[in-house]
C-alpha cells in the first residue's frame, strides 16, 4: 500500500511534464532559515548559546484549460537545533503533497476532487528520548469529493462532504499500545467524514505577505463533533530578492493522536531562491 501511494505521487508529478506546456504554470522556492544566539561566560543576563537551521521547499505545478483546473503543491521542511551542551535535535520535519482537480460548475465554483498526503523524513523522539516515529510512520492520506470556490489563485475554499482518510503506522509503534489513532496491534486506521480546506495569501503591506492554510476534518464514524484542525501561518518580510525574515506558526488538534493542541513556531533570517 505504501509503495503504491508513493508510486502514484510520482506518476502524478511526471504527468505534469507530459502535458501541453502552455496550459501549465510552475513555480518553486527553496528557503534556508537560520537563527543563532551566543553568550560568553561573563554574560550576567543568563542564557544558553544555540544555533538552528531549517530548509523549506515548495513547488507548485498548476494546469488550466477551458473548464478544467488542476492545482498541485509539493512542500517539504527539515530543521535541526543545537543547544550548547546538548545533542543535536530535530526542530522541523514535514513532507506534504496536495492536489485538487476542478470542473467548472458556475462562476467561481467547481466540482472538485482532492488528494492530500503527508508524512515526515526522519525518525522522531519524545522528550524522554524514546523512538516514536519515522518516515511513513505515521503517514496520512485523504481523498474527497466536493465543491471548490476559487475566485483567484490566492484564495481557495474546498468543501468535501465525502472524504476518506487513511492513517498508516509501523507495527512496532502499536505493539503495546495505540499510536496516532491506530489501535494496538494494527497498522492502519480508516475513517470516512467531511473536510474543509482554505488557502489564502495576501500582502498586508509592501514586501510583507501572509499565507494561511487551514484544514478541518470530521469523522462521521466516530465522535463527529470532534473536529481535527491543522492551521499554518507563514509570514514573509522581504529584505531584498534573496533575503527575508520568516515566521512560521502551526497548530494541530487531533484528539485521536493526543488530547491537546500541538504548537510549533519557527522564526529566523531566510535566504531564498525562486525558480
Amino acid at each position: 500500500m505504501r509503495k503504491l501511494i508513493l508510486a502514484s505521487l510520482l506518476i502524478l508529478t511526471s504527468l505534469s511534464y507530459a502535458q501541453e506546456k502552455s496550459n501549465w504554470t510552475k513555480k518553486g522556492n527553496i528557503n534556508l532559515l537560520f537563527n543563532q544566539s551566543a553568550f560568553n561566560n561573563e554574560w550576567l543576563g543568563g542564557g544558553t548559546s544555540n544555533i538552528a537551521g531549517n530548509v523549506n521547499f515548495a513547488y507548485e505545478f498548476n494546469y488550466s484549460k477551458n473548464d478544467w483546473s488542476w492545482d498541485n503543491r509539493l512542500s517539504a521542511a527539515y530543521g535541526l537545533t543545537k543547544i550548547k551542551g546538548d545533542d543535536i535535535t530535530k526542530s522541523d520535519d514535514r513532507l506534504e503533497f496536495n492536489s485538487i482537480v476542478g470542473k467548472k460548475a458556475s462562476g467561481h465554483w467547481f466540482y472538485s476532487g482532492i488528494v492530500n498526503f503527508k508524512t515526515q523524513f526522519d525518525r522522531g523522539e519524545n522528550k524522554d528520548g524514546a523512538y516514536i516515529s519515522h518516515f511513513m510512520s505515521p503517514a496520512y492520506l485523504q481523498t474527497g469529493l466536493g465543491m471548490l470556490y476559487k475566485p483567484s489563485a490566492t484564495f481557495k475554499l474546498n468543501i468535501a462532504p465525502v472524504t476518506g482518510k487513511l492513517i498508516m503506522v509501523d507495527g512496532q509503534f502499536t505493539e503495546t499500545e495505540s499510536a496516532f489513532g491506530v489501535a494496538q496491534g494494527e497498522t492502519s486506521r480508516k475513517e470516512l467524514g467531511a473536510s474543509v480546506n482554505v488557502y489564502s495569501k495576501y500582502e498586508v503591506v509592501k514586501n510583507v505577505s501572509f499565507e494561511n492554510i487551514l484544514n478541518l476534518y470530521s469523522n462521521y464514524l466516530e465522535d463527529a463533533q470532534n473536529i481535527d484542525i491543522d492551521y499554518t501561518l507563514n509570514i514573509v518580510m522581504k529584505i531584498n530578492k534573496y533575503m527575508s525574515t520568516n515566521i512560521s506558526f502551526q497548530t494541530i488538534y487531533d484528539d485521536n493522536a493526543i488530547s491537546a493542541a500541538q504548537v510549533k513556531e519557527v522564526f529566523g533570517l531566510g535566504i531564498n531562491y525562486g525558480f
